[in-house]
């Protein structure tokens, strides 16, 4: 097993992910093709069950996009179903300590790094070397974004294992008392903190930046969600619409 998307961040190249909420392979498909280095398929805030989850994976199968899960929760039944069926990374909502910090990295690892139970059934098609590199292959990446969890943020990544952080602005903005207020110091101080931990314990800075990449970038973020698939429907069928209405006015 090799992830080209644990090697670009380990290198400190920025990647760029896109989210996968639309449980329908050829919508994996086509987004697949497009050539961003990471897709996460949604199964926390999505219909999508482990079966979905398997079908969006083989629709992306030829493509060169990393296919990643974030499972609905920090749970090692879903983390092992996820990377079971092929997913060559996790990414865990809701960590707010150094305890569900080794949670989280025990259960993506085989023992005796973790307890993940041996079963890849699709993970290890035609890969005679899936038990010699997955634990260092997979990637995961925690999701930071309550006040708890900036509050014990060194704690969090100190934890042997995590490669990256992705930043929830909303969610962590709603737990600051700010939401959505991004100038607001208290934000910002938040942001810049999980940052400097990621560079002092060696994990990839991330955060959703749909709006704002050119200003993440030049913070030193890395790991990236631009947009989604929703996002991608929503926007351009609206922008047809709008040039089609235009049009027809003029």
């Amino acid at each position: 097993m090799k992830n080209p998307l644990k090697a670009k961040l380990k290198e400190g190249k920025p990647a760029y992910g896109i989210g996968l909420s639309i449980g329908h392979p050829d919508v994996a498909e086509i987004i697949g093709k497009l050539g961003y280095d990471w897709a996460f398929i949604d199964t926390e805030h999505s219909p999508m069950d482990v079966a979905d989850v398997q079908v969006l994976l083989q629709a992306m199968s030829s493509s060169s996009t990393v296919p990643i899960v974030r499972v609905a929760w920090n749970d090692m039944v879903m983390i092992k179903k996820a990377l079971d069926i092929g997913a060559y990374g996790i990414i865990v909502p809701w960590v707010n300590s150094r305890e569900e910090a080794l949670r989280a990295v025990q259960a993506v690892k085989y023992p005796p790094e973790g307890v993940r139970g041996w079963g890849p059934r699709r993970a290890a098609l035609g890969d005679p070397d899936y038990a010699k590199t997955a634990n260092d292959e997979i990637l995961l990446s925690v999701q930071i974004e309550t006040q708890q969890a900036d509050d014990h943020i060194d704690e969090i990544l100190s934890v042997p294992g995590i490669d990256a952080v992705m930043i929830g602005p909303n969610d962590l903005s709603l737990s600051l008392g700010v939401f959505t207020q991004w100038e607001d110091p208290k934000f910002k101080d938040a942001i810049a903190r999980i940052r400097d931990s990621c560079i002092r314990n060696g994990v990839a800075p991330g955060i959703v930046a749909i709006n704002d990449l050119e200003k993440r970038l030049e913070e030193g973020f890395r790991f990236f969600q631009v947009t989604q698939d929703t996002m991608l429907l929503s926007n351009y069928g609206a922008e047809v619409l709008r040039r089609c209405r235009a049009l027809s006015s003029g």
